[in-house]
């Protein structure tokens, strides 16, 4: 197989799976790691690639603005799920709780325990999804609206600081060995104050974010009490992140359950 038909294939699998690794591909192509590693270099190059720890991810995954809300805030993946079920676990009654607006924390919903709670959110679709609870007292960070509904700009940024968390729950771009990080300087502002006041923050991130360092860095991973993930995270991204002292948990999908019991 030629270079360009490799390069032509490594592109069809990345579409079809969203993030293709070194080690897969030099198996399945027959090919050493190193030219594998070449061929997503040329690809990058070109602007068709964002490489990453072990493999790369789409490019337009890194430069896209966040999704429209009715695409945005759905039932989410069986990897959303997953991540999700075991994040609300760390819950319990009486407790404060940060909810941003990403798509992950409007899948978390659905798992939060029927007990007394008070959230604190900065966007206005979470706020319009809690709002009906009865056992939710429920607070709303101002500032300017995106269009995604969330505000994250200097007065938000300012506003959450008078707040104290038992948890929230921290996402963005990408997460690896560098830190947290996140598409925008001022969603990064925000995201870094809330971390300041809340006693324990949970990352959330699905596999495609694990071993990625978007535009601009909200902080330490070591800032964050534990990282959830997906079963199919590298491995060797992983191991990265744990060395800068942060706990990792693997949240397995009812799939990956079912073919444990079958």
């Amino acid at each position: 197989m030629f270079s360009e038909e490799r390069r032509e294939k490594i592109l069809e699998v990345l579409k079809n799976e969203g993030r293709v690794l070194a080690k897969e591909l030099s198996d399945a192509l027959q090919v050493s790691i190193d030219s594998i590693r070449r061929d997503l270099s040329t690809l990058e190059d070109k602007g068709l690639v964002k490489r990453t720890h072990g493999g790369a991810i789409p490019v337009t995954e890194v430069k896209k603005g966040p999704a429209a809300p009715a695409k945005r805030y759905t039932e989410g993946s069986d990897h959303e799920n997953a991540i999700a079920k075991e994040a609300a676990k760390w819950i319990q009654a009486g407790d404060t709780l940060f909810i941003g607006g990403a798509s992950i924390h409007y899948v978390l919903l659905k798992y939060l325990p029927d007990v007394s709670l008070t959230v604190v959110t900065n966007s206005l679709k979470i706020a319009d999804a809690l709002r009906e609870r009865e056992n939710i007292d429920l607070y709303v960070i101002g500032g300017k609206v995106k269009n995604s509904g969330n505000m994250t700009d200097a007065l938000a940024t300012q506003l959450v600081s008078k707040y104290s968390f038992d948890l929230s729950f921290a996402t963005g771009g990408g997460i690896s060995e560098r830190g947290i990080s996140t598409a925008t300087p001022e969603a990064a502002a925000f995201m870094k104050a809330v971390g300041a006041v809340s006693r324990k923050s949970i990352g959330l991130f699905p596999h495609y974010k694990i071993g990625v360092n978007a535009f601009a860095n909200v902080g330490p991973v070591s800032n964050l009490e534990v990282i959830i993930t997906d079963e199919e995270a590298q491995r060797d991204d992983l191991a990265a992140i744990e060395q800068q002292g942060v706990n990792v948990l693997i949240a397995g999908t009812e799939k990956s359950h079912s073919k444990k019991e079958s």
